[in-house]
């Protein structure tokens, strides 16, 4: 049986990539995977089994290893379906940082691994990643992830790319604003896309801007450049 991986290490659409990867591989099955630089050779995927793969899901930690969800705030663990920091623990983990005892502090404690990044587990033991711990927007004290508006945005037929990011604001603390690249030849007002995204979401996730750039800026592994599309919304 053949296999392809992917390894989401910052999200990405993932329902049209795992869709696009499907019709473009000639793999028995496609799965997703989870890993880090600072755990090597992953943490957690899904079996080489169709029937017990979930589309969406990392899948289920790897032999001899543990994750967990805490509490972002608190680092309380959290049960099944709440979301919140991923951490790994196993023979994988990195040691530590090199002449980065301060760094190393902040990611290890107590023999576990702070992924940064934000996900939930389900009553089955599956993991599933949501976003980025630093890409989270707080919006009068709620926690807006910004990958679910995005993939709200891809299922819209003229977004070729989008990136959620929060803009600082004195009484709610930040505002969700989108960036958007269409398709070529393809058309929409800010209006009907915050309508298309707003009507399916919570209030408290609501966007409340869209600007349209002409190319989404990405790095050379294909993860939108957050920080950038942040410098342009506050001309920092």
């Amino acid at each position: 049986m053949r296999v392809a991986y992917t390894v989401p290490g910052t999200p990405v659409p993932g329902t049209r990539i795992l869709e696009s990867m499907k019709k473009s591989f000639t793999a028995s099955v496609v799965i997703e995977a989870y890993g880090m630089t600072e755990c090597a050779m992953g943490a957690v995927c899904n079996p080489a089994i169709p029937e017990k793969t979930k589309p969406g899901s990392v899948g289920l930690p790897v032999f001899d290893t543990e994750c967990k969800v805490v509490d972002v705030a608190t680092g309380e663990d959290l049960p099944p379906g709440s979301e919140g920091e991923i951490c790994i623990k196993g023979p994988q983990v990195m040691v530590g940082y090199w002449n980065r005892d301060d760094a190393t502090a902040e990611v290890l404690k107590g023999g576990w691994l702070y992924s940064g990044d934000i996900g939930r587990e389900d009553e089955d033991g599956y993991f599933y990643i949501t976003d980025r711990k630093k890409d989270l927007i707080l919006y009068k004290g709620y926690n807006v992830y910004p990958r679910e508006l995005e993939e709200v945005l891809f299922t819209h037929p003229a977004i070729e790319m989008c990136g959620v990011v929060g803009k600082p604001d004195e009484t709610a603390g930040e505002l969700p604003v989108a960036f958007v690249q269409l398709k070529a030849g393809a058309q929409a007002t800010a209006d009907e896309l915050m309508d298309y995204v707003n009507e399916r979401v919570a209030a408290y996730k609501k966007l409340r801007a869209i600007q349209f750039i002409g190319l989404i800026p990405v790095s050379p592994a294909g993860k939108v450049l957050k920080r950038e599309l942040w410098d342009q919304l506050t001309g920092k």
